[in-house]
This record gives C-alpha cells, sequence and structure tokens, in this order.
C-alpha cells in the first residue's frame, strides 16, 4: 500500500491478469513483483551478501590443556606475586590494555583482534575437551556417558552449511589426540573432520615439543599402488551398479554410511584440490619462510590454503602430548608439561608468531574478511600460582577464561566482559559457550534456533543450553 515508484520487475506488468484463474505465471510474477520492492541495488547487495555467507570459514586454534588466561591475555600486573605470575606486561594498541610480556607482535596488532575476558566455561574439562566444541555443558563424557554424541559446532557448521567447494570437505582438522576434538555424534560419521594431518607431510615431534627430524608419510589422499583416477572411477560405477542391484531392499544406516564415506573417499582421491592445498611445495618459500619451520606454523598456513581449497571450518589441535594437553600447566614437579615459567614460558612466544602470521597472511590474501579466526582452550587456571604443591602451577579453573577472535568482518580492536581483580571470576558481561557459539553460527549464516534430529527421531537444538551472538561484535 503506497508504493509508488517503479521498483526492478516492472516490466513484466505484474499487475495485469492473464486468464480467468490466477496461474503459476501469474504466481511467479506477483513473487518477483514483491522481490521488485527492495529496488535492484537493495536486491544486489542482498545476493551479494548471501555469495559472501556461503564462502564463510573459521580456523579454531584449540590450545589443548587449558591456556592460563591470568599469564597470557588477562594479566593481573598490581596483584601479589602469587597471584599475578611471574611474567610481566606489554602496553598494545588498545589504549589502556595490557597482555604478557612475551606476546609482543600480537600486542603490537590487538585492534585487529577481540578479548573476550568474561568466558564462562563451567562444565568444561578435558579427555576429551568437549563443553566449548560443543557449546553443550552436558558434553562431559566423565559425568555422562550420551556425551560424546553431542555434534561438535565444526560438525554442525558441516551439516548446516557445508563445504564452499563440492570438492573440499566441510570439516577438517589437524589432531594430535582423539581426546582433543569433538567429533559429530549422533550427526553420524559423515559429518565428523577430515584428519588432514594423516594427508599432509609434516614434522614429527614427540611428546615434549622435541622435532625428532623426521616427517610423517601423509599418504591418506594416495591412490593405491597400481590405481589410477579412471581405474577408480570405473570401481565407483560398479559400486553404483551393485547398488541399484540392492534399490529393492530396505536402506540401513550402515548402508547410508557406506555409501557416503566412498563417495567422499572417492571425491577426495580423484580431485586435486584438497591434495594439492595440503602439499606445501605449492606455497612459494618465502611465505614458507614467514610461518616457520615448527609443526604448529605449518599446520597454519595449510589451514590457510585449506580455506582457500573451500573447506569451511579447520581445528588446529596445537599440543604435542597426546593425554590432556601441552597447555595443562599443573607445575614443574608434575610433569610432562611443567608450571607457567618452564612450561607455558616457551609457548608464548611461538603462539605470538603462530597467530599473528596467521592473520597477517589472511588480511594480505583478503580473506580475513569471510575468516573467523578463534584462539582457545578448555578452561582458564587458577587465580593462585604454586597449586598442588608446585612452585609455580596453577590447577584448572572453569569459572573464567579468555578467548582471542579475529577476522569474519566482526567489529574488532576492544575487550568484552572483565574478571575479578584477581581473574578468579566474571565480574561482568558473562559469555556462555552458546553466545560464543551462536556468534560462530551467524558467521556462517545458520539460524542458531536451528534444529536436526537424532538416530531416535528426537529433536535437538543447536544451541541446547541457548545462547546469541555477541552483540558488542556488530
Amino acid at each position: 500500500m503506497g508504493h509508488r515508484h517503479d521498483h526492478a520487475f516492472g516490466f513484466l506488468h505484474t499487475g495485469q491478469p492473464e486468464g480467468l484463474i490466477l496461474s503459476r505465471r501469474n504466481l511467479l510474477k506477483a513473487g518477483l513483483a514483491g522481490v521488485g520492492g527492495l529496488s535492484l541495488p537493495r536486491l544486489l547487495q542482498a545476493q551479494s551478501e548471501q555469495r559472501a555467507r556461503r564462502n564463510r570459514s573459521l580456523i579454531l586454534l584449540w590450545l589443548a590443556g587449558g591456556p592460563s588466561h591470568i599469564d597470557m591475555l588477562d594479566p593481573k600486573p598490581d596483584r601479589p606475586p602469587e597471584n599475578r605470575g611471574p611474567f610481566g606486561v606489554t602496553r598494545t594498541r588498545i589504549p589502556g590494555v595490557v597482555i604478557c610480556e612475551h606476546l609482543p607482535k600480537l600486542a603490537a596488532r590487538l585492534d585487529r583482534f577481540t578479548l573476550l575476558r568474561s568466558v564462562d566455561c563451567r562444565g568444561s574439562n578435558h579427555e576429551p575437551n568437549t563443553v566449548m566444541q560443543t557449546a553443550n555443558r552436558r558434553a562431559e563424557p566423565r559425568t555422562n556417558p550420551e556425551a560424546v554424541q553431542y555434534p561438535a559446532i565444526g560438525s554442525l557448521v558441516a551439516k548446516f552449511h557445508g563445504s564452499n567447494h563440492p570438492d573440499a570437505p566441510a570439516y577438517a582438522a589437524f589432531m594430535r589426540s582423539r581426546t582433543h576434538l569433538a567429533f559429530a555424534g549422533y550427526l553420524g560419521q559423515k559429518y565428523d573432520p577430515f584428519l588432514a594431518n594423516e594427508a599432509a607431510r609434516l614434522p614429527i615431534y614427540d611428546l615434549v615439543g622435541n622435532d625428532t627430524g623426521q616427517l610423517s608419510r601423509g599418504a591418506l589422499l594416495q591412490l593405491p599402488l597400481g590405481v589410477d583416477a579412471q581405474r577408480l572411477q570405473q570401481r565407483r560405477h560398479l559400486l553404483q551398479q551393485f547398488d541399484h542391484l540392492r534399490r529393492d531392499l530396505e536402506r540401513q544406516p550402515a548402508v547410508e554410511r557406506f555409501d557416503t564415506y566412498t563417495q567422499r573417499a572417492i571425491s577426495l582421491l580423484t580431485s586435486s584440490r584438497v591434495r594439492q592445498a595440503l602439499d606445501l611445495e605449492q606455497e612459494p618459500r618465502p611465505i614458507r619462510d614467514r610461518y616457520g619451520p615448527h609443526l604448529w606454523c605449518q599446520q597454519a598456513l595449510l589451514a590457510r590454503r585449506l580455506v582457500e581449497a573451500g573447506v569451511a571450518f579447520v581445528t588446529l589441535d596445537l599440543s604435542y602430548h597426546t593425554a590432556s594437553g601441552t597447555w595443562d600447566t599443573h607445575g614443574d614437579n608434575i610433569p610432562p608439561y611443567g608450571g607457567i615459567r618452564k612450561g607455558l614460558g616457551p609457548l608464548l612466544p611461538l603462539f605470538d608468531h603462530l597467530v599473528t602470521t596467521l592473520v597477517d597472511d589472511l588480511e594480505q590474501r583478503g580473506l580475513l574478511q569471510n575468516t573467523l579466526v578463534i584462539a582457545m582452550g578448555e578452561f582458564g587456571r587458577t587465580p593462585r600460582i604454586g597449586t598442588q604443591g608446585s612452585t609455580d602451577g596453577r590447577d584448572h579453573w572453569p569459572f573464567v577464561m579468555t578467548v582471542l577472535l579475529a577476522g569474519g568482518a566482526f567489529r574488532h580492536g576492544q575487550v568484552i566482559g572483565r574478571s575479578t581483580p584477581d581473574g578468579g571470576n566474571i565480574q561482568e558481561r558473562p559469555i556462555t559457550p552458546g553466545d560464543l557459539a551462536a556468534t560462530i553460527y551467524h558467521h556462517f549464516g545458520i539460524p542458531w534456533d536451528s534444529t536436526y534430529t537424532d538416530p531416535a527421531g528426537r529433536l535437538l537444538h543447536l544451541l541446547p543450553d541457548g545462547g546469541e551472538p555477541i552483540r558488542e561484535l556488530f
């Protein structure tokens, strides 16, 4: 009513009936008239935004073990030594904000990042590390046998968003330990992560971070001896013929899973897209040198290459040890991870280089607007140092932690939330796992009130504990 100016589809003469009854053509014309009300520039803008959202991606830097927020990103320099820890602080590009002195590159670029200093991680544990990776506080297998069935956020992104290219998996991971990642659970194994570390030649490190000088085989995407792509396609055709023979049989879930695995495996084997993305020799030497030879840095470079190849969600399990994780710094008297000074200390310059190099590279290649980078672990560490009889260790602390964000077309250069003066609790603006997950789903254009069904037909929600996108990021 009251719409007087011409719209983009006026040439269709939508107000003129065709025939005595409403035809399919008239219905289509009427629908186009409604779209036309947007005006052509608005319509083109909507199309552009939709295409951009289809190409969204995420790189999760998973600091397995639970990094100390107080000794990294939420320091307490005015507190007593037993609270503030052994490290000093450095000023950042955000006025009035300081972080650990061993993160100088991040400090110089913090205006391109966001610190979430009030993340409520209650219920989170590790081995397996699933609460924060699923946004479900019941995803704790030590107390809930059903916990392993709750899908990872990456698996839900794979289901509701999919990959950004048909020849690429939607969800990939560099996995150090099966207990460090959440998997697809109720969604089915077809939404489990593609284990990229099994398809790339990477340095082999021992459990305490020593480079052994050896390289992994990276044989996952290599064709069997004597089998080329043409022969593999012939085998695929034969499998399809067998499938037609059983078309009258009831299709069981196991059969469907087999079909999905077969199709995905053949697609990955016959397409060179992912195989080339995981070949670091394809990357120019100056870029490889910029990242450096360390295992984690090479994985970060491969994560960027996978994003370029069309993978939507990539998780890097940044740990040497296969148990609770390298960032589990209980104390020097509690091996193998050590305490804050000797255990966490050497990790900080490495993390500083990795996260800033990755974000710089994404930005220079025009990928940062569409790629959200998140660095986090399971929980924070105790406000008081010297727990469990150690001199410099900190125990698990699921009451508050800090999460680092960059990219994703969000508004950065800010600190959201605040912990108490000793870093032991949330003082203002609690952020739940559901809030973080809702922000991720918004990034991918997935309605956070979406639902799915488990094998028993139960209706399940993407955000079982609720949650909303973090409003300060918009």
